[in-house]
């Protein structure tokens, strides 16, 4: 059977998805294209295929049939996916590991996704998303993240209490400021053995009073022609340099 009607349940459920108050309420959102079903597949979230008539794919489970119509009305990309994936979320709220991410406003939902493989890339344990955020499950993010949210623990939490919470088990906070910082280069390998890194906002950084109770904050060293570099490339550069 293929559905064809905008006034299905299925596809009111998944357009609903869109949003970002309908994910919260459903504990759902939805990827799209053959590399994200397949790496949540592998992690054990997919719940539904979602599949343009005609479209075979050699993957378990649950699967339904729309028309190519349907399925643009469900997608949120300009070209749409024939391919789609209803998955559940990952429910976490625990700080896993000694090498901590902390995400205070990010709002490009790119760089939030670049920010990810980054972390993953360079060994970071758990990412705390701020409660000034962009959503972890917006389309754009997880695009963005070419799958690797869902190999790395991410919890949303208020930025001060996870940073008290570090603190108090002695994993130093490193914010990231030129104004009253230190070249991240000059750390040495017991400054780098554990920590939690907090990146701010695109336009403002790291929050001032965030700032104010880091115990230390870093900077990169740079052609001073240079007034400062996108947030992703940014946290990219500082987790390679603590991951050495």
């Amino acid at each position: 059977m293929v559905i064809t009607s905008l006034d299905n349940d299925k596809v009111k459920k998944y357009r609903k998805l869109q949003k970002k108050k309908y994910r919260d309420e459903y504990g759902e959102y939805i990827v799209e294209g053959l590399h994200l079903i397949l790496e949540a597949y592998k992690t054990g979230v997919l719940e539904e295929l979602i599949l343009e008539e005609g479209v075979d794919l050699p993957v378990a489970g649950p699967y339904t049939y729309f028309s190519k119509e349907i399925m643009s009305k469900i997608s949120t990309m300009d070209t749409p996916s024939s391919i789609m994936g209803l998955c559940r979320k990952i429910k976490s709220d625990e700080v896993k590991g000694n090498k901590i991410l902390i995400l205070d406003g990010i709002q490009d939902p790119g760089n939030l996704g670049t920010i990810i493989r980054s972390a993953v890339a360079f060994n970071v344990d758990t990412i705390v998303l701020s409660e000034n955020t962009v959503d972890l499950y917006n389309p754009k993010v997880l695009r963005a993240t070419q799958g690797m949210f869902f190999h790395i623990n991410i919890i949303n939490c208020l930025a001060f209490e996870v940073i008290s919470m570090l603190q108090n088990i002695d994993i130093p906070v490193y914010g990231t400021s030129v104004l009253n910082g230190v070249d991240v280069r000059t750390l040495t390998k017991d400054d780098k053995d554990a920590f939690a890194l907090v990146v701010g906002n695109e336009g403002s950084g790291v929050r001032s009073d965030i700032l104010a109770v880091c115990d230390k904050n870093l900077y990169i060293q740079m052609n001073k022609n240079v007034e400062s570099l996108n947030v992703a490339i940014a946290a990219s550069i500082l987790l390679y340099e603590l991951g050495r």
